[in-house]
């Protein structure tokens, strides 16, 4: 199946199909409505075969459908037929958790995105919850208001690293994560990287896009089930070293002596003798050798 991903940011839409090597992009803004969307994508990819369609949406989605208005957009996005518009199936996902599923590895990872205001997503062991962090408090604004583009402007790259910085504490402390990645177009602005943080790659959307068509039923189950053949392997690895570490320190007893170092599974009698414990070491013929 081939497959047309859209990333929808507030400054660009970019679209990158199956089987092409570089992606196209248009500018965006508070004037771009979906059907202006439409017909833009139409135009830009009129060269290109794709079956179905990914698009990433610059805000909360609900069973592949917008579930509010854009803040960097024009109107009319919420029920707006988008399967009817491009006449090809098309599953919609936060633009930021698309983002997030084509930069996951394992376990819990927090993705925040730096680019026109604040995306974040969590992903635990597969499961994909897109937030809205951005839009809560924080000093006298809200987190987006500070590290998206309108803080970058204002306050200027020195303070707003600094603050980039502060966000991601406050938000490791309070999500515990085992991962998080920086992504969005501003994230090349950061100096230095806060603290156990890794950059994500905007290619990673369009990743994240294509996995959304993968022939799991869905995304959650695509890569939670990678994560646990992953984990399986681990658990398996680790049984596997614990028999082995067994089996080397076990000391068979000879078979016609029930009693080793006084121990059995009947009591001594007087008329028993007791077989002392045999240094391994001295054995050579009892224990399995190490594999």
């Amino acid at each position: 199946m081939n497959v047309l991903v859209i990333d929808v940011g507030g400054t660009h839409v970019k679209v990158l199909a199956t089987g092409q090597k570089e992606h196209r992009e248009f500018e965006s803004g508070p004037k771009l409505t979906p059907r202006i969307m439409v017909t833009r994508v139409k135009r830009l990819t009129k060269d290109w075969k794709f079956d179905a369609i990914s698009m990433g949406y610059p805000g909360p989605v609900l069973h592949h459908r917008p579930m509010a208005e854009p803040h960097n957009l024009g109107a009319g996005w919420v029920g707006f037929d988008f399967r009817a518009a491009f006449k090809r199936p098309v599953r919609i996902i936060n633009d930021a958790a698309m983002q997030a599923l084509g930069s996951y590895r394992r376990g819990k990872m927090l993705f925040l995105g730096l680019g026109t205001g604040l995306g974040t997503t969590l992903i635990v062991d597969g499961i994909i919850e897109p937030m809205e962090l951005g839009h809560l408090p924080y000093r006298k604004q809200t987190y987006e208001d500070y590290v998206g583009i309108r803080g970058l402007k204002k306050h200027g790259k020195k303070k707003w690293r600094r603050y980039v910085e502060d966000v991601v504490k406050h938000l490791r402390a309070a999500l515990e994560p085992d991962d998080v990645v920086l992504g969005g177009g501003n994230v090349k602005k950061l100096k230095k990287l806060p603290k156990g943080c890794r950059a994500g790659d905007n290619t990673n959307a369009f990743l994240g896009g294509f996995r959304l068509w993968a022939k799991a039923a869905s995304p959650h189950r695509a890569v939670r089930k990678k994560a646990q053949t992953t984990a399986r392997g681990k658990t398996r690895s680790r049984a596997v070293a614990k028999a082995k570490r067994f089996r080397r320190s076990r000391v068979r007893a000879p078979e016609h002596s029930p009693v080793i170092g006084g121990t059995a599974s009947t009591p001594p009698s007087p008329s028993a003798p007791t077989i002392p414990i045999v240094d391994p070491s001295a054995q050579t013929n009892t224990a399995p050798s190490p594999t």
